[in-house]
């Protein structure tokens, strides 16, 4: 997938001005973002020279180390190629970034990610999944799909899969598929062909008003989708139909109501696992199951299974993939089970999440002593959810709240209701909660805590899975811990290896 970018394309970010892709040098700041390490990964399989920088070691780093990407922990000026031809910046990386700064002086372009994704998108037919909840699972859903059916797709999702070869993957077919982030409406660099819009509630209050403001974001993104494609909605959601309406795409719906267009029936549970069959145009398309958990799995089957149609998979070879995907990275993951404790890890960050997992988790696990260990996701997002996450936990034995993960937020964010609150709510409306600051402060308290038949769950969009790293070390040994951060040696900057750091 050589990306043959014109200026006089209908894309005119600086991206544009690139002939093509192939031997530029491409630096990404905050490489560490999920979206942004995808990215990286996609540009070095395009023949890009790749370099980035973040303030500190992430997941899948050593996997970028070892595609030759020069990765620099930390951001100052002079990490900045003198041949750089563009700068991607994510949406968390201010004005004020060293880097960014340097950039802007030199005059070399400079391109949000979410631009970058557009003009990739624009040599392919694309494929794009938003929603509040579900994109990552979703997304890596349809590229196994696609694979399958012999589609041979390129992807760029905001997760890890094993099973997919991480986050992003090049292939030979007309495909492109995208995880459409609605943060800072992102998503509207995007003209999908393909599109798919699971769910919409409140969320990212700090770039969004309300909840109108976010509908009508959603609906420029439907109108964005190719009118010879199509656009497929969740039909149980009057929210996402609300923005669907402003598709010049046809729309096919889907859910479990009568009347959708793609419509689950049948539902039940076989082995610990939801079975189901899909009604499409009066008649059974197709039988089949899910290994992962969660009854709302079933509904992002759903989506993925209209779009793997209308990019040509057929019916028989959808319910025998969708039977075998196994789902991306800290989505209800199975870490490890020892001594008798089982311990798991999920992104969950929005109280509707947050439930969601909870239910699945009590399907799978049956009468077992649930710890749920939190990280609060951006101190935003915890003060306009904090009663919302109060009710989230209901039933959960003992609620572990970390101190409030502050992402793009800014230090002066810290001064704001967070973590302790969150407890005292949790208390208020009766359950049972405690504060504990530090991750390894958790861990070792719940080292002191568990019994046999316990479960773990640790939940959060930030860093949180250290807690279950440290568990699955403690109660497994250490050689049934899979990194999420990979050991590389990190030496200073101007070092030999392949990774600096930089204390600026």
């Amino acid at each position: 997938m050589h990306a043959d970018v014109d200026g006089a394309t209908r894309d005119q970010s600086p991206v544009t001005r690139f002939t093509n892709i192939d031997g530029r040098c491409v630096h990404l700041i905050g490489i560490g973002g999920s979206g942004m390490s995808g990215a990286a990964a996609l540009l070095c399989a395009l023949g890009a020279k790749v370099s980035g920088s973040d303030l500190k070691p992430f997941d899948g780093l050593g996997s970028l180390v070892a595609r030759g990407v020069r990765i620099s922990i930390g951001h100052r000026a002079s990490q900045l190629d003198h041949n750089v031809d563009v700068v991607v910046a994510s949406a968390a990386v201010g004005e004020s970034n060293p880097e960014l700064s340097e950039a802007r002086r030199r005059g070399v372009p400079v391109v949000k990610y979410a631009e970058l994704l557009g003009a990739l998108m624009g040599l392919r037919e694309g494929v794009a999944i938003a929603g509040t909840h579900g994109k990552s699972t979703t997304s890596g859903m349809c590229v196994h799909l696609f694979r399958e059916a012999g589609l041979a797709p390129s992807f760029v999702i905001g997760a890890r899969s094993e099973q997919l070869g991480g986050g992003s993957g090049v292939g030979s077919g007309p495909h492109f598929i995208v995880e459409a982030c609605e943060y800072d409406r992102s998503f509207l660099h995007m003209r999908p062909r393909l599109a798919a819009i699971l769910n919409l509630e409140r969320d990212h209050l700090d770039c969004y008003s309300d909840l109108d403001e976010i509908v009508t974001a959603f609906g420029d993104f439907a109108e964005h989708v190719d009118p010879r494609g199509v656009l497929v909605c969740n039909g149980d959601d009057s929210n996402a139909m609300r923005a669907a309406r402003s598709a010049k795409a046809p729309v096919e719906t889907f859910g479990f109501s009568e009347g959708v267009d793609w419509r689950g029936v049948n539902l039940r549970i076989e082995g610990g696992h939801w079975r189901f069959d899909i009604v499409h145009a009066d008649k059974i398309f197709l039988s089949s199951g899910l290994s992962i958990p969660g009854k709302f799995n079933v509904l992002n089957g759903l989506a993925a299974t209209a779009l793997a149609f209308h990019a040509g998979a057929q019916p028989s070879v959808i319910a025998t993939a969708l039977n075998t995907y196994a789902g991306v990275d800290r989505r209800l993951t199975w870490r490890g089970e020892g001594r008798g404790v089982t311990i798991l890890d999920d992104y969950a960050h929005h109280p509707t999440e947050i439930r969601a997992t909870l239910e699945a988790v009590a399907s799978c696990y049956e009468s077992r002593r649930t710890w749920v260990v939190f990280q609060p996701h951006q101190y935003a997002r915890t003060r306009h959810f904090m009663q919302q996450f109060a009710e989230s936990f209901d039933g959960i034995e003992e609620v572990i709240v970390a101190e409030v993960y502050g992402a793009r937020e800014s230090d002066d964010s810290a001064d704001t209701v967070g973590s302790e609150e969150l407890v005292s709510r949790i208390r208020r409306h009766g359950g049972q909660a405690r504060y504990v600051a530090r991750l390894e402060a958790v861990a070792d308290y719940l080292a002191d805590q568990l019994k046999e038949g316990d479960l773990v769950l640790t939940m959060g969009a930030g860093d949180v899975w250290k807690v279950a790293d440290d568990l699955v070390e403690r109660f497994c040994g250490p050689d049934a811990v899979r990194r999420s951060v990979e050991p590389v040696d990190v030496v200073p900057a101007g070092g030999t290896s392949e990774v600096s750091v930089s204390t600026a």
